[in-house]
């Protein structure tokens, strides 16, 4: 199933609350399947954002499922108070993993789904061992660390060999792309294979939100690698 996470990395954040009801649709349906939380530490990536106490205010206010992607060192460390936090899915960067699949593992201990995120450059090789740990593996369709960016169109080999890897291993996987999603990169990046997307800009930086989200789960569900099927 297509799910859009907008990127509040993208939204107007002295109005974070006002922001978070602007996707979620009335009785929170018609709008986004969940809120995408970019955590920047300025050492794993070139820019700060937030913590786990924005994380945490964010899970208080809002009923759409949290997804945090942790673009910090020492993810193995800090990753798990982000799953005791009540985020619904907790995805560090194998990169800055030194334990992927202990990681996992405590992380379905404390009540989260696992994810495991891969730089732009990183191949798939580099995970493809321990996938079935995890519940979504993200790809990044741009370089971490700041939002606004174009899509790098060389991905989209990279998510076909994924959805391949996943279908031939019989993987319950969600496959998740960030950066630089719009109305039309969303439908390549679905062909590839992708079924979960964060759209920023595309989500924050336009009057109706909900509209915008609509049109960004149509183009995805009327191009997805299986439609038809």
């Amino acid at each position: 199933m297509t799910a859009i996470h907008p990127s509040i990395l993208n939204c107007d954040i002295a109005h974070l609350a006002d922001e978070l009801d602007r996707v979620a649709g009335a009785d929170g349906t018609g709008g986004a399947d969940g809120i995408h939380v970019d955590v920047m530490d300025n050492h794993f990536v070139p820019n700060l954002s937030w913590g786990l106490p924005v994380v945490e205010a964010v899970l208080a206010h809002t009923c759409l499922p949290v997804d945090a992607h942790l673009m910090i060192r020492d993810a193995d460390r800090w990753a798990p108070a982000y799953a005791e936090a009540g985020c619904q899915i907790v995805t560090p960067h194998a990169e800055a993993t030194t334990a992927p699949v202990r990681l996992a593992r405590e992380l379905h201990r404390l009540g989260a789904g696992a994810g495991i995120a891969l730089r732009p450059a990183t191949p798939l090789e580099a995970v493809a061992d321990v996938l079935g740990e995890f519940d979504l593996l993200l790809l990044m369709t741009v370089e971490p660390g700041f939002g606004g960016q174009s899509f790098i169109e060389p991905m989209l080999p990279k998510i076909r060999r994924a959805r391949e890897l996943v279908g031939s291993s019989g993987l319950d996987l969600r496959l998740q792309v960030d950066g630089g999603i719009t109305s039309q990169t969303i439908e390549r990046a679905a062909e590839a294979g992708a079924d979960v997307f964060v759209a920023g800009s595309a989500v924050y930086r336009v009057d109706d939100a909900l509209a915008a989200i609509a049109e960004l789960r149509e183009a995805a569900a009327t191009h997805r690698h299986d439609h038809g099927r």
